[in-house]
C-alpha cells in the first residue's frame, strides 16, 4: 500500500487526529506507534513519500530509526518532537532528517510544511521523466559537466555520480535552477522548506552536507560559494 504520509508517533491521539486532518486536504496517510512498527510498515511492502518521525518512541529512538531508513531509503524524514533544545534540532538534521517541527504544533503549518515536500516530489518525478537535467559545462575540453538526476537522487559532477538525500537533492536543485547568481536565504527557505521564516541552522547544516559531498575541499568551496549575509551562489560558469 502507498501512502503520502507515514506519521510515527507513540503519541496515538495526536497520530490519529493528525492523520485524519491530512486525509481532510486529500494527503492519504498512515500512522504507527513505534519503532518497530515503523520498520515493519516498510518490510511489508508499504511505501511512504515522506515521514512524520518522533523521537522518543516506545520502544526505541527516532533517531535510530531514521539512521536504520536512511540505510536505503532517501525519501523526507520531518521530525516531530517536544523536544525543544538546538542539540537536538541539529543531532536530527546531521543525522538525515529534513526538517524539525516542535511540538505542540499546529496542524495547518505541518501541513504545509507536508504539502511542500509533496509537491517538491512531484516536481522531480515529472523532471525525472525526461531524464537527466540539461548539464551545465565549460566550452573548455575538460568534462566540467555538472548534471542533476531525479531517478537516482543524485548530481552527477565530471562524470562521477553522487548520491543525495531528498532534502539535499531539492537545495542543490534550487541553487542549479539559479545558478552563477545569488540565491538569497529567503528564496531558498519557501523553495525547499516552504517556510521563510525557518532557522537559519537548518540551512547552514544542509549546505555544509552537500559541500562535504561535492567539494574537492569542503572548506574551500569552489561550488557553493556562501555571500555573507545575503546567502549561496552556486558557481559553473
Amino acid at each position: 500500500m502507498h501512502y503520502n504520509c507515514l506519521i510515527v508517533d507513540d503519541e496515538i491521539e495526536l497520530a490519529k487526529m493528525t492523520a485524519e486532518y491530512f486525509r481532510m486536504f486529500d494527503v492519504s496517510t498512515q500512522y504507527v506507534e513505534s519503532a518497530a512498527s515503523c520498520l515493519a510498515f516498510f518490510e511489508e511492502g508499504n511505501t511512504a513519500d515522506l515521514i512524520l518521525l518522533d523521537i522518543n518512541l516506545g520502544d526505541g529512538s527516532g533517531f535510530d530509526v531514521c539512521k536504520k531508513l536512511r540505510e536505503d531509503m532517501q525519501l523526507p524524514i520531518l521530525f516531530i518532537s517536544a523536544r525543544q533544545s538546538d542539540d537536538d534540532v541539529l543531532i536530527a538534521l546531521s543525522i538525515g532528517g529534513d526538517d524539525y517541527v516542535k511540538k505542540p504544533y499546529s496542524l495547518s503549518v505541518l501541513l504545509a510544511k507536508v504539502k511542500v515536500n509533496l509537491k517538491r516530489i512531484a516536481q522531480m518525478k515529472e523532471a525525472g521523466q525526461n531524464g537527466v537535467s540539461d548539464p551545465a559545462s565549460s566550452d573548455s575540453g575538460e568534462d566540467n559537466s555538472f548534471y542533476m538526476d531525479y531517478p537516482t537522487m543524485s548530481v552527477i559532477i565530471k562524470g562521477q555520480s553522487i548520491p543525495l538525500k531528498a532534502k539535499e537533492y531539492a537545495l542543490l536543485d534550487c541553487l542549479y535552477k539559479h545558478h552563477d547568481t545569488i540565491v538569497k536565504k529567503e528564496v531558498l527557505f519557501d523553495e525547499v522548506w516552504g517556510d521563510t521564516f525557518f532557522s537559519d541552522s537548518t540551512l547552514n547544516v544542509h549546505i555544509r552536507k552537500l559541500r562535504e559531498k561535492i567539494e574537492e575541499n569542503p572548506n574551500e568551496p569552489k561550488l557553493i560559494k556562501t555571500v555573507w549575509g545575503t546567502g549561496y551562489i552556486l558557481e559553473l560558469s
